[in-house]
């Protein structure tokens, strides 16, 4: 396994400053923060073998160095249920990338598993001038886009900062179960806050970090899709 300073080494040796989807989430599961089930295969052989071995349904992703919004140019789709589907949607995946830029640098595709939909939050880390590193708790889709239903801490943060976080947004009452709907595991929510806490604080050359969706369940959660980009 990689160590998390030669992860950040290598994008910084390329000239990225910002990391590959899969690196991102091998750093934040060191750290403890549930993800979704990854394995990168490099051709469609090994895409459908990872395929049968996380389960279906799945997703892939293109990873490249040079495609940075994957979803802007088709590299992702999502929910494929078997092998046939996961073979026109790699293909399709590797010509919507080449169309975009030719000379893109293919690493390889991503398969995910897919997991339910439970109740969407985002948490996110970013590099104040003045203040250092800090770490903000949402819900997601509309809520953050619309609503901008938010709150803030400055890194590093307590147990107590992290329940503070959680309860004071305005859509708090969406994870503790309102209008019958199961709660949300509280818990594991500010596990995670007090996680990504400790990784900003410990690597604060991390500028941006960004776990958005995090699918929340009754027990646990998952991180579905992870950005981390690096100062410089």
């Amino acid at each position: 396994m990689t160590d998390i300073s030669d992860i950040l080494e290598k994008a910084k040796a390329e000239g990225r400053n910002y990391l590959l989807e899969p690196e991102a989430k091998e750093i934040i599961v060191r750290y403890g923060i549930p993800i979704t089930k990854i394995k990168v295969g490099g051709d469609l052989d090994e895409v459908l073998k990872y395929a049968e071995e996380i389960g279906y349904p799945v997703v892939l992703k293109i990873v490249s160095p040079d495609i940075i919004h994957k979803s802007d140019i088709g590299g992702v789709k999502i929910n494929l249920k078997n092998k046939a589907e996961v073979e026109k949607a790699y293909k399709e995946i590797i010509s919507a990338t080449k169309r975009f830029k030719p000379d893109a640098r293919i690493v390889g595709v991503l398969v995910q598993e897919f997991v339910p939909q439970g109740t969407e939050i985002i948490i996110g880390v970013s590099k104040d001038p003045q203040f250092g590193p800090t770490i903000m708790f949402g819900l997601g889709g509309i809520f953050v886009e619309i609503l901008e239903d938010v709150s803030f801490r400055i890194v590093p943060i307590t147990k107590r900062d992290a329940k503070e976080m959680i309860s004071e947004i305005k859509g708090y009452k969406v994870l503790t179960g309102a209008r019958g709907k199961e709660p949300c595991d509280i818990e594991a929510i500010i596990n995670a806050l007090l996680c990504v806490s400790k990784l900003a604080w410990e690597h604060q050359e991390i500028k941006e970090l960004d776990l958005n969706p995090i699918e929340v369940y009754s027990k646990g959660l998952k991180v579905v899709d992870a950005r981390i980009v690096l100062e410089g």
